[in-house]
């Protein structure tokens, strides 16, 4: 039976079969690899083993299927799209792959003078990460935007402690609207989160904000585009307000996919930005990875990035420079220290660097653009079948709600498992968490009409059903190898290894 996934052109008609588990497989005697006695008498006898590893015994070639099985089954960016609101899961060209590869080899601990192309590189992409964003410097260490927002709180609170108002600043300001990664990024980092609501367009409430500043607070988090895919209106008198108050601005820039060529976060008066280049720069980052989430700074926090930094020399050499702002000798001073390597998930770096440089400053613009084109085409089609949380024009994302499907009898978890049976991977569901029955969706710019179309054709047909045939909507998935799962068992009483039967 195949494990492909299907292409947009129709639905799948029976699902795929499952893959047996590598101890399922396993026979006694079976070996991949025999190990000769002149080879095991080489190995040590203080590092010797005593005991077998009790791996599955198995061929090579049962091993090698099993996994590309395995691989079949997933459903990946190279076989579908990926509407996932939130989380840009974009096309990844393969000659990104392939310069990342020439790269592989090279150590993170070897020395500078041995990596003058690795340190030009990275330099490079430091100076065009600030230029896109409007900022003045850069740290590629972050290894994901949410690291990347951990490190800018704590630079947040070694400003305001260099201001010697480390203690009396406590608080951070976090729109209703925002990823959930920053108000759990303000609490590692020791502050108490102020929420504040969003208005009937989808902005931050600016009589809401104003009313939670004060002389505790620290700063604001904002994302721009929000997480409703909307551009906040007002974002010039946000910053301003924050600033008057004292306090710094956090720029979100996980939307920053939006932004190419058509803002930048420091001309609006943001103090620092993120950019989760795992995705603004093409990198898929399903699964959990791989990311990177470089910093981009305005020049007043340069003292407090950490250290070391690319620095380039008059002979135009590369080295790590870990000096103070003084020029006093080389030591960490007001850097919060290092929280990665100098530079950071470098394989996905460099996919970045052979995106921007492949595209130029006309060509991220285009994406931007063409993004922005993907996300209002889908929702022209959508509109009013599903109703719009927030009906403005939208920037690459959009949000609907299934509000008017439930009250028929099919709820989003049930459109989005529908969407599994019609070969697409389903939309975000239930985020952002203002939106009752909530269902982002962001196309990217890397599909053609056909795809889009397809997609909202489907939308349409599972709408469609819901009347005549809501059952086999809450039924759905019926063509995947594994049907509705027990979520909350699973989340509450999680099994997570084989037991081998008694």
């Amino acid at each position: 039976m195949t494990r492909r996934v299907v292409p947009e052109s129709g639905a799948r008609t029976a699902a795929p079969a499952l893959e047996p588990l590598l101890v399922e497989l396993e026979r006694p005697g079976r070996h991949g690899r025999h190990v000769v006695a002149r080879e095991a008498a080489e190995i040590p006898a203080e590092f010797a083993r005593r005991e077998p590893l009790r791996l599955p015994e198995l061929t090579e070639p049962q091993v090698v299927r099993h996994f590309t099985h395995l691989s079949q089954l997933n459903y990946s960016v190279d076989t579908g799209m990926y509407p996932l609101g939130s989380c840009t899961m974009k096309y990844n060209p393969k000659v990104n792959d392939r310069v990342a590869s020439l790269f592989a080899d090279v150590h993170p601990r070897q020395s500078y003078r041995t990596t003058q192309g690795v340190l030009a590189l990275a330099y490079e992409l430091e100076q065009m990460l600030a230029k896109v964003t409007g900022m003045d410097h850069v740290t590629l260490q972050p290894k994901a935007g949410a690291q990347s927002e951990f490190t800018a709180l704590l630079m947040f609170k070694a400003y305001h402690a260099k201001r010697g108002e480390g203690a009396q600043r406590r608080r951070m300001i976090v729109p209703d609207s925002a990823h959930g990664t920053n108000p759990a990024s303000a609490a590692m980092c020791g502050y108490e989160v102020t929420t504040v609501k969003s208005d009937d367009r989808g902005n931050v409430d600016l009589d809401a904000l104003r009313a939670a500043l004060g002389p505790d607070v620290a700063g604001l988090m904002l994302t721009n585009p929000n997480t409703l895919g909307l551009f906040e209106e007002r974002v010039r008198e946000v910053c301003d307000a924050v600033h008057a108050a004292g306090g710094l601005v956090y720029g979100d820039g996980a939307n920053m996919n939006a932004l190419l060529g058509v803002a930048r976060p420091g001309d609006l008066g943001f103090d620092c930005v993120h950019i989760n280049v795992h995705k603004t720069f093409s990198t898929p980052h399903g699964a959990g990875g791989p990311g990177a989430g470089p910093l981009c700074v305005k020049a007043h926090l340069r003292p407090f990035l950490p250290k070391p930094f690319i620095v380039r020399e008059a002979d135009g050499t590369y080295v790590y420079d870990t000096s103070r702002e003084d020029g006093e000798p080389a030591r960490l001073g007001d850097s919060i220290g290092t929280v990665g390597r100098v530079l950071g998930n470098f394989g996905v770096l460099v996919r970045a660097y052979a995106y921007v440089r492949t595209l130029g400053e006309a060509g991220l613009a285009e994406t931007s653009s063409d993004a922005i084109l993907a996300a209002n085409y889908l929702l022209a089609r959508l509109r009013g079948t599903y109703d719009v949380a927030y009906d403005r024009t939208p920037m690459h994302e959009f949000v609907l709600t299934a509000v008017a499907q439930k009250r028929k009898g099919a709820s989003a978890l049930d459109v989005a498992k529908a969407l599994i049976d019609e070969g697409f991977h389903p939309s975000s569901v239930y985020f952002p968490l203002i939106v009752p029955e909530a269902m982002m969706i962001e196309p990217t710019e890397t599909e053609p009409k056909e795809t889009l179309d397809a997609f909202a054709d489907a939308l349409l047909r599972i709408a469609g059903r819901i009347g005549t045939d809501g059952a086999s909507l809450r039924d759905a998935p019926r063509s995947a190898p594994l049907r509705r799962l027990d979520e909350v068992t699973a989340a509450r009483k999680p099994i997570l290894r084989w037991q081998r039967p008694a």
